[in-house]
C-alpha cells in the first residue's frame, strides 16, 4: 500500500481528518515570530536516531546540507513557507515538547467558538503558543 505524503493530499482530506480529532486538539496558523521562538527554543534534530539540541548552525547543515538547508533561519522559512523541502525538515524536527498554558486553558469541553479550548483558532494560536514557551 502506498503512502500519500502530507503536501500531496487534497485539502478535503486533511480537513475530515481534523474534524476527527478537533475534540482533542487546538491547531490555527502561526506567525513566522512564533515558528522562529519554538524552533529556537523548543527544536531538537533526529541525528542517528537520537535527539540532539539544535544549538549551532553546523548541526543544521549536517542533517539537512543535501536539502539546501544550511541554518535555523532556512528552517523557520520552510516551515513558514510550507517550501518544497518541508516534509524532510518536518521529518528531521522532533515534535516541540511544549509546557501547560500559564494561566490555564479555558473550558476544555467546548470549542474555540464558544469560549472553549480545542478546535480552529486561526491566527490567535499564536497567544497561546507564547503561553506555552
Amino acid at each position: 500500500r502506498r503512502r500519500h505524503s502530507f503536501p500531496t493530499r487534497r485539502s478535503s482530506d486533511l480537513m475530515n481528518m481534523l474534524r476527527r480529532v478537533e475534540p482533542y486538539v487546538t491547531y490555527g496558523y502561526p506567525t513566522r515570530k512564533t515558528i522562529k521562538s519554538l524552533v529556537y527554543k523548543r527544536g531538537y534534530g533526529r541525528f542517528n536516531r537520537q535527539r540532539i539540541p539544535l544549538c549551532s548552525n553546523e548541526l543544521v547543515e549536517q542533517g539537512l546540507g543535501k536539502y539546501g538547508i544550511k541554518c535555523m533561519e532556512d528552517i523557520v522559512n520552510e516551515i513558514h513557507s510550507f517550501g518544497k523541502n518541508f516534509k524532510e525538515v518536518t521529518n528531521f524536527l522532533y515534535p516541540f515538547r511544549m509546557n501547560s498554558a500559564r494561566k490555564g486553558l479555558e473550558k476544555k469541553r467546548h470549542s474555540y467558538m464558544n469560549e472553549g479550548a480545542h478546535g480552529p483558532r486561526d491566527i490567535f494560536i499564536n497567544e497561546l503558543i507564547q503561553r506555552m514557551l
